[in-house]
């Protein structure tokens, strides 16, 4: 499996934060796992599991909702069971992505998915300029080349299209790469800015805090940004 060769400017960010150094890894493992067995080994059993609390979700549900329209047309990427979707207003079409079958068969809202190994092959079998918004919930600490798969949604997404990267302090730790759980939650929230930054392709990069209780619940962060 290649190792991602940060650009200049995330890897400023790196010696910035001094994340590698910090986590006794040298730049070059900044994207290892734990655990380097195929993933599709890792994901072959279903989990039916919601991973965040209900207030978390219903806070990402919210967030979708002020962004979607009834012509929206919807890729779900790294998805599972649930998308956590708002019932109104309702896409025009959701397509979903994720590694486990059964999961992506369960899920009520998507019209078709597909299954593909992102840190494989980082190619998106989908057009150019055909999306109008891509969610990514609670999963980008998995990727080990962010930057070629978050090049690759801006290609599919309609110009202006958003881009929705959600992220809590839950993980499955072997799986998460080396920087992600060097870092604390302000840490990730710059970190994912930095990727989609790095990769050119996207404008309007922003970071919010939309944890419903930042005491008691589960934290939930989102970066967005508009395809260039």
């Amino acid at each position: 499996m290649g190792i991602l060769r940060a650009p200049r400017h995330l890897k400023n960010f790196i010696k910035m934060t001094g994340s590698y150094t910090k986590f006794g890894a040298t730049e070059s493992q900044l994207f290892e796992r734990l655990d380097e067995s195929p993933d599709e080994n890792f994901y072959s059993t279903p989990r039916l599991v919601h991973h965040i609390d209900d207030e978390a979700r219903f806070a990402l549900s919210q967030f979708y909702k002020s962004l979607l329209t009834t012509d929206s047309i919807v890729l779900d990427l790294m998805s599972s069971w649930a998308s956590h979707l708002p019932e109104t207003p309702k896409p025009t079409k959701v397509i979903g992505h994720g590694m486990n079958e059964e999961e992506l068969a369960a899920n009520p809202i998507l019209d078709n998915y597909f299954i593909q190994n992102l840190n494989k092959t980082a190619k998106l079998p989908l057009k150019n300029d055909t999306y109008d918004i891509c969610l990514i919930a609670v999963s980008v600490q998995y990727l080990t080349d962010p930057l070629s798969v978050f090049s690759e949604v801006a290609r599919i997404l309609k110009p202006e299209g958003s881009i929705v990267i959600s992220f809590s302090n839950r993980m499955f730790p072997t799986k998460a790469v080396a920087i992600w759980r060097a870092l604390d939650n302000a840490g990730h929230g710059k970190l994912v800015m930095k990727y989609l930054e790095s990769t050119t392709t996207f404008r309007a990069v922003s970071h919010t805090n939309i944890s419903p209780n930042k005491e008691q619940k589960d934290p939930l962060f989102v970066v967005t940004a508009n395809a260039i």
